[in-house]
């Protein structure tokens, strides 16, 4: 058995496309319509994550409620990735901390929607 995507809603496409493809690095794999909402799959080339815009979305968003903890993404280097989340006009919602005393750090962000991800960088040992 293999896990294939997670998916989420987004209440704008556009700023959530921007955000995945340029801060996260991902790309547009498929889009696809069904009849009442459009399903785009972005992959990072192992994994998918599909966005889903449906024709009637909530003004004001999606309540994302207390079951959903979070995505994580693996990133090279921390300090690199926090210049381009600066360039791109985003936020720490938690700053980069190392998290067992041996060099790997996490930090977390907020995409549109709100929902939270983990940066991990791993100590390549």
């Amino acid at each position: 058995m293999k896990l294939l995507h997670t998916m989420i809603r987004v209440k704008d496409i556009e700023k959530s496309l921007k955000f995945y493809t340029e801060l996260m690095e991902m790309s547009l794999a498929k889009k696809k319509r069904l009849e009442d909402c459009e399903l785009y799959f972005l992959t990072d080339g192992t994994t998918e994550l599909e966005l889903t815009y449906n024709d009637e979305t909530p003004e004001t968003g999606y309540e994302l409620g207390n079951g959903f903890g979070h995505l994580a993404f693996a990133v090279e280097s921390l300090a690199e990735f926090t210049e381009k989340l600066r360039k791109y006009g985003y936020e720490y919602l938690y700053e980069p901390f190392d998290l067992n005393g041996k060099g790997s750090k996490i930090a977390f962000i907020k995409d549109p929607d709100g929902y939270e991800i983990e940066l991990i960088e791993k100590v390549v040992w």
